[in-house]
């Protein structure tokens, strides 16, 4: 069957008399008939009989409004085994499926899973959202604010149980899209993560940063030419560049203690710095959003992918950059050039870019020269 909610499928339809339908619920039918670009419904009753109907007024590209129009007409019918329409917000949604895990008696998965619910969604905005009027968008800037102290793998595991509960409640009738809350999952764009890490080479960098926005562009061409970790660059302020490096600080270890560092910055780095630190007062930040206001974890990631999209829109083949990359990608690069192209060894780097030596051997020891690899694995034995 189609999937009538992505609009790229629905124009990909072959022009017909009769709509192409998708299963909403077992023998209830939303439909799209391609020509006119009309929406339909169509539903089985106990004695087998079809029933049709035209939902008349729904603009072609409204699917949730569609899908909305088509349940409440199969709830009119009555004789259909579809459950009834519940519209509410994300956290009721997430409560039935924990009511459904319980009432089949799954009781340890359900504990287990509203543990997950109260750390991840419920303290959050997206909990009193409507599922009904939710977006994409909602979904990507909640998982972006999951990123905040944990790692990519981490934060899948917590969006498939999400994902789960939601996919079950709209199953218990729950109106949603399940489109909007599948999220493809991250690319390891964190130190120790390097099986999925995404390394953009130097073209790449230029061009995701030539598609960016003005202020996002400014920040990605900081992150390319210091390695440094996002949020480290956006609290850095004009006194944290003294016209040779720029001081960046992190917090690591349990408990999580700040750590400092100087990177030292070649020609061209200076040459940027001084001309982003001109005419600022020292404690402005380096780098903002819209000339003001500090940049954010959330929305940083959201130029990254509005930048991906409209490179990808005319970009064809290798050209095109790939998908779900983020702004940690700059620091892979830098790192791995670092060691491959540059030769700097592993030590000054994990210096320069506020890592250990282990980290490095561990995520980037493919770039590291051979006879550095013996001398690394020499230590670890004499270890």
């Amino acid at each position: 069957m189609p999937e009538l909610s992505k609009k790229r499928e629905r124009e990909r339809l072959k022009v017909q008399r009769d709509p192409h339908y998708t299963k909403l619920e077992p023998g209830a039918y939303l439909g799209f008939r391609r020509g006119p670009d009309t929406w339909h419904a169509r539903f089985r009753d106990r004695k087998h009989i079809q029933h049709y109907k035209a939902l008349d007024g729904i603009a072609s590209d409204d699917y949730d409004g569609a899908a909305s129009a088509a349940r409440d007409w199969f709830a009119q019918m009555g004789a259909t085994g579809v459950r009834s329409v519940k519209r509410d917000t994300v956290r009721a949604a997430l409560q039935s499926y924990l009511d459904d895990l319980r009432r089949h008696g799954r009781a340890d998965a359900a504990t287990d899973a509203e543990g997950r619910f109260k750390l991840t969604v419920y303290k959050d905005p997206i909990a009193e959202l409507g599922l009904e009027q939710a977006a994409k968008e909602d979904f990507l800037e909640w998982r972006d604010r999951l990123v905040e102290g944990r790692q990519p793998r981490s934060v899948n595991r917590q969006v498939r149980s999400v994902v789960a509960g939601l996919n079950r409640a709209a199953e218990l009738g729950h109106v949603g899209n399940p489109s909007v809350w599948r999220l493809k999952p991250l690319s390891g764009d964190g130190d120790d993560d390097s099986e999925t890490a995404v390394f953009l080479n130097p073209e790449q960098r230029k061009t995701l940063i030539a598609a960016a926005t003005p202020f996002a562009a400014l920040f990605l061409r900081g992150l390319d030419l210091t390695g440094a970790r996002p949020k480290e660059l956006a609290a850095a302020t004009v006194a944290h560049f003294d016209g040779k490096r720029l001081r960046l600080s992190h917090r690591k270890g349990k408990p999580p203690k700040p750590r400092t560092r100087y990177v030292v910055l070649n020609a061209e780095g200076i040459a940027f710095f001084e001309a982003a630190t001109a005419d600022k007062l020292p404690g402005a930040q380096l780098f903002t959003e819209d000339g003001s206001q500090p940049w954010r974890r959330h929305i940083w990631a959201y130029e990254v992918r509005e930048a991906v999209k409209a490179h990808n829109e005319k970009a064809k083949g290798r050209a095109r950059l790939p998908l779900g990359l983020g702004a940690y990608a700059f620091r892979h690069a830098r790192i791995s050039e670092l060691l491959q192209i540059h030769g700097v060894d592993p030590l000054t780097v994990a210096a320069q870019t506020g890592t250990s030596l282990a980290m490095i051997e561990k995520a980037y020891f493919k770039f590291i020269p051979s006879a550095m690899q013996d001398k690394l694995a020499n230590l670890k034995e004499k270890a």
